[in-house]
């Protein structure tokens, strides 16, 4: 009896790379039960409690292996959190060599499907005779200005943020230089280069997993898919978004708290698993919530000053008490706002009947999770390709609002009259992404292309 088909998957550090890679998983796994697959986990140091705790709830026929962790003593305490990601990857190169030998030996082993800043992994692919595909967890234009990156680094000589006219990509609206993805606004750091190095990488899958899908991205997957040399087959495989929660989750009493509230009523405002504001900024907004007198629930961290993504690395290692808010707000707003620290169940928010809109940080995850859930949404990217994807769901596919940001992050009180009135649910994007993920949608007959792809594939 021949072998059952096996697949490596290499995320990048973090849970927002972790979580898409594995819903891609357990969705291929679920639809694809004759294959099984193995998580290979790059990493700096011991797993979070909120990473070990997804891990463990792995279905059978998906197992991980944490890699030894890398060393930093040699790097400087300001190190970028990018390029810090991409040093994981980089330095984590011999490990994988030595999984990916051992899986060569014990299974057989068909594909090795790396995310996008774990490239380096391709060439240990090749050596082991294993065919390499990227998971790109973003969206298409974001994939779209990869592949144009390499072109605009030898014809511009100047900062993308200085460039007078925006940057035009096929099927996608225009992008200025400013919201251009964070690790590419400034050329002379190593995150700009270590991002062009993945960019370049790309083209050497046999294929590229998207996590988007055509009726939310229709001219940006419609470029992609058009056949060039050299450049790989695209599969859309979203909208993933986490599966399997339960309210045994609820540890903060989110749920029980909008069974309360009445119908599309409450704000769902978070920044997602790693995003941190400034002092001012959450000053401001408590004090916006205050006076709207609007009922919310808000996912809230402490402030930091430096980098918007600084918790990166130790989002769920800390205490996270409220001292840092205005002197009374929980008090004022007890009722009809609902303040938590650090983490709630995002995905069972979002598709709650008392939740009427979400003030979000763009995060493609986070953006899919209120596509499926049809919540409108209010725009404040901090970090990654977070503006990119604000020019989109605001300029493009209009499903958000974008407040005006003053020079120190803060939208204002002027920023209210502009969002009265914004409660209209995105039906059309709700129906289109349930229809992706039906019985006979994009999504399904993208992942039976792979699965097709994969089960023929000869093993080494």
């Amino acid at each position: 009896m021949e072998q059952t088909p096996h697949i490596a998957m290499i995320p990048s550090p973090g849970m927002g790379h972790l979580i898409p890679i594995v819903e891609f998983a357990k969705r291929f796994i679920l639809q694809h039960n004759y294959f099984t697959i193995t998580l290979v986990i790059p990493n700096d140091g011991p797993l979070s409690k909120a990473q070990n705790t997804f891990l463990e709830a792995l279905p059978n026929g998906i197992n991980y292996i944490t890699l030894p962790p890398v060393n930093f003593d040699d790097l400087n305490d300001d190190i970028k959190v990018e390029t810090k990601v991409k040093l994981i990857v980089n330095r984590s190169v011999p490990s994988v060599r030595n999984v990916l030998k051992q899986l060569t030996a014990t299974t057989r082993l068909v594909a090795l499907v790396a995310d996008l800043f774990s490239t380096d992994a391709f060439d240990i692919a090749k050596e082991f005779k294993v065919s390499p595909f990227l998971f790109f967890p973003s969206t298409a234009m974001a994939m779209l200005f990869a592949f144009y990156l390499p072109k605009l680094d030898e014809t511009v000589s100047c900062e993308y943020r200085d460039l007078p006219e925006p940057v035009k990509l096929p099927g996608c609206v225009p992008i200025h230089g400013r919201d251009l993805l964070d690790p590419v606004q400034d050329r002379k750091n190593d995150s700009y280069k270590w991002f062009l190095h993945h960019a370049k990488g790309y083209r050497l899958a046999e294929g590229i997993i998207l996590n988007s899908f055509k009726d939310v991205e229709p001219g940006a997957i419609e470029a992609l898919q058009v056949e060039e040399p050299g450049k790989p087959p695209v599969y859309p495989i979203g909208p993933l978004i986490q599966m399997g929660s339960s309210r045994e989750t609820d540890g903060s009493g989110c749920l029980r708290w909008l069974d309360d509230q009445p119908s599309n009523s409450v704000l769902f405002i978070s920044f997602g698993s790693v995003g941190t504001l400034s002092y001012d900024q959450l000053h401001e907004l408590a004090l916006g919530l205050e006076l709207s007198e609007h009922r919310f629930l808000w996912v809230v961290r402490s402030p930091n000053e430096g980098a918007a993504n600084a918790t990166f690395f130790n989002a769920h290692g800390q205490d996270d008490p409220f001292d840092f808010l205005p002197k009374g707000f929980i008090d004022r707003t007890k009722g009809r706002g609902l303040v938590v620290p650090s983490w709630a169940p995002q995905a069972q928010i979002l598709s709650h009947g008392s939740t009427g809109g979400f003030l979000t940080h763009c995060g493609w995850n986070s953006t899919l999770e209120s596509v499926v859930s049809g919540i409108p949404l209010i725009a404040w990217p901090l970090y990654a390709e977070q503006k990119m994807n604000a020019v989109m769901l605001t300029d493009d596919m209009k499903v958000a609002l974008r407040p005006k940001i003053d020079e120190n992050g803060c939208d204002g009180s002027n920023g209210r009259s502009r969002r009265e009135g914004f409660t209209q649910p995105n039906e059309d994007l709700k129906d289109a992404a349930a229809k992706a993920l039906s019985g006979e949608g994009s999504s399904p007959k993208a992942l039976a292309e792979l699965a097709c792809k994969w089960k023929n594939k000869i093993s080494p």
